[in-house]
């Protein structure tokens, strides 16, 4: 699996708009409204490199109201998300 980071500027009336039609993508996992430099934080996850270069210039790229993007290819993950999950594999309160 190919996890990237596609950073987006995008014209401010329109973010819900974008963000919305980016969801509507296969690969397209989150995007965060953000505060900063960009308006737009994308998280793109499928199985190849090819994938990524496709997603992001074939279809995010066409989205209406994108004026620029910059993509990170991320190589490993670090997650206390993930890490508390694996522990807690039926470790789970029983239903009352």
């Amino acid at each position: 699996m190919v996890t990237s980071i596609v950073l987006i500027n995008c014209e401010r009336a329109r973010i819900n708009d974008v963000s919305q039609k980016l969801l509507t993508f296969d690969g397209v996992t989150e995007v965060f409204s953000v505060a900063g430099q960009y308006d737009l934080v994308a998280i793109l996850r499928v199985r190849t490199n090819e994938q990524i270069a496709e997603l992001v210039t074939e279809k995010v790229l066409g989205v209406g109201g994108i004026s620029r993007t910059e993509t990170l290819i991320a190589f490993k993950v670090f997650s206390k998300y993930d890490l508390e999950n694996m522990f807690s594999i039926g470790a789970q309160e029983p239903a009352p």
